[in-house]
């Protein structure tokens, strides 16, 4: 379905979350959707790795904040794509950063289980809509939808067609304690590291921990706006003013700028999940997983990179062609 514009569109991402656990999801979707409207990538799907109709909702409401402005013959369209919620998984429990937010922003289209979408059939037709090596899915909470998609026949030729890296907000390197997202479902961070096809990009918590998003941002920079979902998770989440950890945006952040140096990367290897959680790399040349390394020269880079997009206005979207854009900046 790729009637954007002429020509070969931006990188699509299927983005998995586990919305509602912690407050970094939710900036990560503000950093992707500001991305998305800078023309970097495209939202190609959105699935909820955590079982709640909230954690789904706030996802809806957070797209529909980000495309309230589109126009065009399509604009209603992205609006309307399903988010993908899983049925059964860890970390069912409500929290008051979907509670709380979701009083200040009853406009979600998502009150039943029928308004979401299965999660395996969307992130497979997802790809299957992108343009070969066209295509990243980075995952922010525990890994139990891409286990799961692991397990459709014939999904591995279709992973290595189409996308081009697999980021993942997972693990602590070189060596730390077992991580939250993958001591969460064990089994499940085992089976994608160990199958997954394509290269591979963790993000372990010390990258999140090190890179900590301003409270004093979401009071200024997000000013804009008297009524941003993202801002009003913030203060549900926890009582302000706190800096949070970003651990989902870093790997959002590196799979779409990959060349623009805001981190460095591991030699190549093999990550392993072991038993109580702990993740174990082991170099080899032959390995297609790496993890992100913080460099303090880019740390402040990176930090206002953050501030800059995840806090900007959406943008006008009207789906016109590249040659009709053309033809109107020549006049």
């Amino acid at each position: 379905m790729q009637f954007f514009e002429k020509g070969k569109p931006p990188v699509g991402v299927v983005f998995d979350t586990a919305m509602g656990n912690r407050v970094d999801d939710a900036l990560a979707m503000a950093l992707l959707y500001g991305l998305d409207g800078k023309n970097e990538a495209r939202v190609a799907a959105i699935v909820v790795s955590k079982p709640n109709l909230n954690a789904a909702a706030l996802c809806d409401v957070i797209r529909q904040f980000y495309y309230s402005p589109g126009t065009g013959p399509f604009a209603g369209f992205f609006r309307g794509l399903p988010i993908g919620l899983i049925n059964d998984g860890k970390l069912k429990e409500d929290t008051p950063m979907l509670t709380a937010t979701l009083a200040k922003h009853p406009s979600a289209n998502i009150h039943k289980l029928n308004d979401t979408a299965e999660v395996l059939p969307l992130m497979r037709n997802a790809l299957t809509a992108q343009y070969d090596q066209n295509a990243l899915v980075v995952a922010t909470g525990p890994l139990t939808d891409l286990a799961n998609l692991l397990d459709m026949p014939d999904i591995r030729d279709l992973i290595v067609k189409k996308v081009r890296l697999l980021a993942v907000a997972a693990g602590a390197f070189p060596d730390g304690p077992a991580e939250f997202n993958i001591r969460t479902d064990i089994a499940a961070a085992e089976k994608v590291f160990a199958g997954w096809p394509t290269p591979i990009v963790a993000a372990g918590c010390e990258i999140g921990d090190a890179l900590s998003f301003p409270a004093a941002s979401i009071e200024k920079d997000f000013a804009w706006s008297p009524a941003h979902p993202v801002v009003d998770a913030y203060r549900a989440y926890k009582p302000m003013p706190y800096d949070a950890p970003t651990y989902a945006m870093s790997p959002v952040l590196y799979t779409i700028r990959e060349k623009e140096g805001y981190f460095q990367l591991s030699d190549p290897g093999t990550i392993s999940v072991l038993e109580d959680g702990r993740t174990k790399f082991t170099r080899g040349a032959e390995g297609r997983h790496r993890y992100l390394i913080l460099d303090p020269q880019q740390k402040e880079r990176v930090l206002k990179t953050y501030v800059e997009i995840a806090s900007a206005k959406p943008v006008e979207r009207s789906f016109r062609r590249r040659d009709q854009k053309k033809d109107e900046e020549k006049k």
